[in-house]
């Protein structure tokens, strides 16, 4: 069974800015009670998830910020989830941090190669924990505000090949407008030049 919760506990919001959303999945209600207080206090929204299944269907109805993981010993493992997020387009660009067993390097190894954006080591210190969240969120937001500035730059080219498109097609219509005076011109050179001839012929 599923068991979803929401902790959250700024204790100046200002100071902090909009809520970071945090989505933490663990086995362990003890574990998720903790993680979920404690991330609460640093200013974090979070919601807790005790199995993977749930998680998934949780990415189907709201985004994340960050997206805590633990390995996981019972229903969709920790790996197996973190390839289902990884799966999901509007989820699949969301940073993920694994929570594996100080001795599960095999685990972290495992999880770095299949996507996860980073690893901590049980039991961890909050303080680090949080300095880890923030630089992902932080490379999260660069990377938010490089793809917008591409996006703001394709189309700009797009308007610009636009307008040079439209300046391309008027010169073929100034150059076919161009064409045809000079052809104009040479058939009135022609006439004139057979009306001085005529004229000046003698009768």
């Amino acid at each position: 069974m599923t068991d979803t919760r929401v902790f959250s506990m700024q204790s100046d919001p200002a100071a902090c800015g909009r809520a970071r959303d945090v989505l933490v999945i663990d086995d362990s209600p003890t574990s998720l009670h903790v993680i979920g207080r404690r991330l609460g206090r640093m200013g974090y929204r979070t919601m807790l998830c005790e199995d993977g299944g749930g998680a998934i269907d949780l990415l189907h109805g709201r985004r994340f910020d960050l997206i805590l993981i633990d390995t996981l010993k019972s229903g969709l493992s920790g790996l197996a989830t973190l390839r289902e997020i990884r799966r999901l387009v509007f989820a699949a660009d969301t940073p993920v941090i694994m929570m594996t067993a100080r001795s599960d390097s095999a685990a972290a190894i495992e999880a770095l190669a299949q996507g996860a954006d980073d690893h901590i080591a049980k039991p961890f210190d909050f303080a680090v924990l949080g300095a880890r969240i923030e630089r992902l969120l932080a490379r999260g937001r660069a990377f938010a505000a490089l793809r917008q500035a591409n996006a703001m730059l394709d189309a700009r080219i797009a308007e610009r090949a636009a307008e040079i498109g439209e300046m391309q097609t008027e010169l073929t219509g100034l150059r076919s407008d161009r064409y045809r005076l000079a052809a104009s011109v040479r058939a009135l050179e022609g006439e004139l030049e057979r009306l001085i001839v005529g004229t000046s012929a003698p009768s």
